[in-house]
């Protein structure tokens, strides 16, 4: 089958390097390093755990190293980019939230500069996602269906930019500390959350930033509260989809255990386990655990005000990178 699009995408959507090759999707990639600590300090690339396993990530966080993030090299993605429109079909970056990193930005300068170059009308798109990790993961699957189905670069698009509205998410943090050092959290809080065992729940805004939807006092409440957001949130109407992306960062046992809470709510789900990648797992550390799935429009339950805001930044991006 002849494809009418390519897809591009990058290291925060968990996906493993296997199902990349499977699909021929092409990533972009973080990396991480402690700063100041040069080759003594604990760094990588984000290559989607082929170089370290994620126990090996998670225990080296563990242990005491706090490295941070960068988004990919305004080199990797000129490359990437040339060599897309090289291919002759035209390609689509499905990209990770704005609201939480300058990579959507970075992409949207070589883009133009490409366009200066070679030209206004090279086959070339990018829509930010205004999510990332696991529910990135769960929109590239079904991005790749729509693909394969037969959507022109154009109408993939037109698909994304509408359907990611449909992404239902929440997540806990096991350590407040992770979100106090990523400047998420107010250091008092972190000191005062963590001696009583609160376990923030997040998701994300519809301008791609993080959310707070409550506080659970230990994990088990954090999983029950998770999944009753999971029952009033699900709809396998919008997309038609009962897959459900269940994201972990190095704790397997408490995922699994989790699945028999979400089962209990809806029995006919289908999970698909995502690993939480090098990039995310700097920020949020081991323990974390996400739900993510198909359910209703995001733009529904928000305050008028934030609507607003979500299609003015959502007109900009547009006019901005249309090809």
């Amino acid at each position: 089958m002849t494809r009418k699009c390519n897809i591009i995408t990058d290291s925060c959507s968990d996906l493993t390097q296997a199902y990349c090759d499977e699909h021929d999707l092409t990533v972009l990639h973080f990396t991480y390093a402690e700063a100041g600590k040069g080759d003594e300090g604990f760094s990588g690339v984000d290559d989607l755990f082929v170089s370290r396993t994620p126990h090996e990530f998670y225990d080296a966080i563990r242990g005491g190293a706090m490295p941070m993030t960068s988004q990919p090299s305004q080199g990797e993605m000129e490359n990437v980019f040339r060599a897309a429109i090289a291919s002759g079909v035209p390609t689509v970056y499905l990209c990770f939230s704005s609201g939480i990193s300058g990579c959507y930005d970075g992409a949207c300068a070589v883009i133009e500069r490409l366009k200066e170059e070679l030209g206004e009308d090279i086959p070339l798109h990018i829509v930010d996602l205004k999510i990332g990790s696991t529910p990135q993961s769960l929109f590239i699957v079904e991005a790749v269906r729509q693909r394969d189905a037969g959507l022109t670069a154009e109408e993939l698009v037109a698909w994304a930019r509408e359907a990611r509205w449909y992404v239902q998410t929440i997540f806990m943090v096991d350590d407040l500390a992770a979100l106090r050092r990523g400047g998420r959290i107010p250091a008092a809080l972190a000191v005062v959350g963590g001696l009583i065992d609160l376990k923030p729940l997040l998701t994300f805004a519809l301008d791609g930033s993080l959310a707070s939807v409550g506080v659970a006092r230990g994990r088990k409440k954090a999983m029950r509260k998770m999944a009753d957001f999971f029952a009033k949130n699900h709809s396998s109407d919008s997309y038609g989809s009962d897959l459900v992306a269940m994201g972990n960062a190095d704790c397997p046992k408490d995922l699994h255990l989790f699945q028999d809470i979400v089962r209990k709510k809806d029995d006919s789900v289908v999970f698909m386990e995502t690993t939480i990648g090098p990039t995310i797992g700097c920020h949020v550390g081991p323990g974390m655990m996400s739900l993510c799935f198909w359910g209703n429009d995001r733009r529904v339950g928000a305050s008028v005000s934030d609507r607003i805001a979500a299609e003015v930044k959502g007109g900009s991006g547009r006019a901005r990178t249309s090809a």
